[in-house]
């Protein structure tokens, strides 16, 4: 019975030698196709890496009038079946013995100076929260309609467009960059946001791969053969600190909701970024 298998087995490292040379021809012809590839990608299409820079709400969104009805009954629900904390234990317990002291004027106990402690935290607490302030949730900017302040529409995503020129035309986008050989398509997003606020915002970016993408010509004015246009994919980041600034230039970001994106961004480009733009 060993016979047959000393058989299969000498036979198996007999093919050996063989599967070796078609692994190395198969990967030798692999690089090959690469650097064909590489050698022959004079593509009349650039590449460019954009990057939708998101600023989350900072405040929660004002409760409709059924949100409000809801909200109401769960804390009633939660009024009537919720335990004791410690302080209402406490504060029954100082009650009982400010009860029997009344009963028994006579009746001494060591930790008096504690029997109304209860009542001095609660006033205490009464006397901070009215001096406590809410901020208001309609600030300057939103009254002054000023998109290019941060400091507005608190309970939305605002998103970060720029004016950039294309040809002799002024065009609204989201910030983006040329690809560069060496580099991936994420690290163009990045290198983006840091060019264009110089390095003064923090942001974190949501995946390696690209949340969408747009192919656009370039205009008749820019066109040549060798560029006819690009092809721009998206990036998302989530800013967390920091400001966008440019120094000597006005009027050239602005932060929009999703509602504003169409008084900037073109029908085609605005239908690629809604897409991939939630507004929950």
């Amino acid at each position: 019975m060993a016979v047959p298998g000393r058989r299969a087995l000498l036979g198996t490292m007999r093919g050996l030698p063989r599967f070796e040379e078609f692994w190395v021809g198969s990967l030798g012809s692999r690089n090959l196709t690469l650097a064909a590839a590489s050698s022959t990608s004079g593509s009349p299409w650039r590449l460019l890496g954009a990057v939708c820079l998101q600023r989350p709400p900072v405040v929660s969104k004002s409760l409709t009038p059924l949100q409000e009805e809801m909200a109401a009954l769960l804390q009633q629900i939660e009024i009537e079946r919720s335990l004791y904390s410690d302080h209402e234990l406490r504060a029954l317990d100082e009650a009982q013995r400010l009860a029997k002291k009344k009963a028994d004027p006579y009746h001494e106990e060591d930790n008096e100076r504690d029997i109304l402690l209860v009542q001095d935290l609660e006033d205490m607490w009464e006397q901070k929260f009215l001096q406590f302030k809410p901020g208001a949730r309609i600030t300057d900017a939103d009254k002054k309609n000023d998109r290019t302040s941060l400091n507005r529409k608190l309970d939305r995503n605002l998103v970060l467009l720029v004016r950039e020129k294309l040809g002799d035309q002024d065009v609204w986008m989201l910030p983006q960059t040329e690809w560069q050989p060496g580099e991936t398509l994420r690290r163009t997003a990045e290198r983006t946001l840091a060019t264009l606020s110089e390095n003064n915002m923090e942001a974190k970016f949501l995946g390696n791969a690209p949340c969408g993408h747009y192919k656009f010509k370039f205009p008749q004015a820019v066109r040549t053969e060798s560029s006819l246009g690009a092809k721009v994919f998206f990036f998302k980041a989530l800013l967390l600190t920091g400001d966008f600034s440019q120094a000597g230039k006005k009027d050239q970001h602005v932060w929009v909701s999703k509602e504003e994106l169409g008084d900037y961004l073109k029908p085609k480009y605005l239908a690629q970024v809604r897409r991939f733009l939630l507004d929950l």
